[in-house]
């Protein structure tokens, strides 16, 4: 498991356990936390409260953080701005193409993501990071590379914290680029809720795997908002999909998906 470090933890009384959130997550097979936090309540829920600080890489849920960044900068005008394709061809063809930031969100697009880190830099990186206090803030092991491979870590807490923030607009980035990035976070929206999330899957060495899901749902007029975390090393196929249906599962039993 690639996890290291700790975030500050709120009051005992503010981290209920939530036994089928961890029956949900033993039932994968694979190791993992989840935790949600209900807005209206001021009240954290988890599936293992002993492990919702412990810090893991942040794969491709760091695309919301980036792209508050390349918003704010000014490198990317807004949601429908082109990103242009290097000409590589990969594996994942629907991204071998222009496309614009809210299509590269959706697809989690790395390399049109990478192409755009690049383009912010180093120092005006790791001034936003530590502006946001985003994880660690370690941005060591390549412009291109630290959220992917990298040094950068971040928790469970953490990760909620970052979308409490950026729910009321808190974060040190304007209105204007908060709202663009809660609109390209939209999964589903419906009569009854909005989604709004962000997946992540990094494979570090020795073929240990992390995938997240983090984001939050808007139903009666209430958020709850969600950050899961899976680890396995060399899993089976069921990895990948396990992370999403895991989350929709408890956030249906918690009440917060129909």
């Amino acid at each position: 498991m690639a996890a290291a470090g700790l975030a500050q933890m709120p009051a005992d009384n503010k981290i209920a356990n939530l036994p089928y959130a961890q029956a949900a997550i033993d039932a994968t097979g694979y190791n993992g936390t989840m935790l949600i936090y209900d807005l209206n309540d001021d009240q954290y829920y988890a599936s293992d409260k002993d492990s919702v600080l412990l810090q893991h890489i942040p794969a491709s849920t760091f695309k919301i953080m980036s792209s508050l960044v390349v918003l704010e900068t000014g490198l990317v005008a807004n949601a429908d701005t082109v990103l242009p394709w290097d000409g590589v061809t990969r594996g994942r063809t629907e991204t071998n193409t222009d496309l614009t930031l809210r299509d590269a969100f959706r697809l989690s697009s790395v390399a049109h993501y990478q192409a755009l880190v690049r383009a912010v830099g180093e120092q005006a990186m790791q001034h936003a990071l530590s502006e946001a206090a985003y994880g660690n803030e370690n941005i060591n092991g390549g412009i291109d590379q630290f959220w992917l491979t990298g040094a950068l870590r971040i928790s469970p807490m953490q990760q909620i914290d970052v979308l409490r923030r950026l729910y009321r607009g808190d974060l040190p980035f304007s209105d204007a680029t908060q709202d663009t990035v809660k609109d390209i976070m939209v999964n589903d929206a419906t009569d009854d809720y909005v989604l709004r999330a962000k997946t992540g899957l990094a494979i570090l060495d020795g073929d240990e795997n992390t995938g997240w899901w983090v984001g939050w749902v808007e139903r009666d007029n209430n958020v709850i908002m969600f950050a899961t975390v899976l680890t396995a090393t060399a899993p089976d196929s069921g990895f990948i999909p396990a992370r999403l249906s895991v989350t929709r599962d408890v956030l249906r039993e918690f009440g917060a998906l129909p």
